[in-house]
């Protein structure tokens, strides 16, 4: 896939490669949900409409890798951490929250959401070591850098034209140290089984660190893999 010359090219691209589902969100109106979390209340605000379309709501695979972070007591403290594929950016906000020095991105269509999200809900101390960034996976992935400690991602296996795309991107984000944590609803439908279960381990070393049987939700722990001398 050739990388568009212009703004205007990028997003010619990204509109075939991430299209829009007529009717899902005619009617453009915002709700704002409360969440608590690792001793943490967030304000999240949605705003459903056809721009943002998928990326406007918390979608439950969101909320079971927060939950699994507090469970796990994970930590986030100084550590140097990518949400892709953000929406909201709650799972970033709330990394955050706990520590860490958090870049938070999207597609440039969800870029004002999250600014209003992080502005809702960090203090000053916690704003100045995030940022959000436009990021179009394949693309402009070679923008950031290569060594983040960790590496997240909720429900953003569900296009399959955009599998190899999501592969390149966590090939150049991913070190030798990073760790990748990617959750998902297991949707047959969208072929969600055939890149956790089929792509990714061609490239990377993947775990199976939870499963939610009611929702069918998983997460991954994903590393590169070792290199053989």
């Amino acid at each position: 896939m050739a990388a568009p010359t212009s703004a205007g090219d990028a997003d010619g691209a990204l509109a075939s490669v991430f299209p829009q589902e007529i009717g899902l969100f005619t009617d453009t109106f915002p709700v704002e949900t409360r969440y608590r979390l690792c001793g943490h209340e967030l304000s999240i605000a949605q705003y459903y409409g056809a721009r943002l379309g998928v990326a406007a709501p918390v979608w439950e695979a969101a909320l079971t890798l927060c939950e699994y972070f507090e469970a796990q007591k994970l930590n986030f403290w100084g550590k140097k951490v990518i949400e892709l594929g953000a929406g909201t950016g709650m799972v970033g906000i709330l990394v955050s929250l706990l520590g860490g020095d958090v870049t938070i991105t999207d597609l440039p269509v969800a870029m004002k959401q999250i600014e209003e999200n992080v502005h809702r809900n960090l203090p000053g101390k916690c704003k100045a070591r995030t940022r959000v960034r436009a990021l179009s996976w394949g693309l402009d992935h070679k923008e950031f850098p290569t060594n983040y400690d960790f590496i997240l991602g909720a429900d953003i296996v569900y296009l399959k034209d955009t599998y190899p795309l999501l592969i390149r991107t966590l090939q150049h984000l991913c070190g030798a140290r990073s760790t990748i944590y990617l959750s998902s609803k297991m949707r047959q439908e969208h072929s969600t089984p055939l890149f956790f279960e089929t792509l990714l381990p061609v490239h990377f070393t993947s775990t199976l660190a939870f499963r939610d049987e009611v929702e069918n939700i998983n997460i991954y722990k994903v590393t590169r893999k070792s290199s053989l001398k």
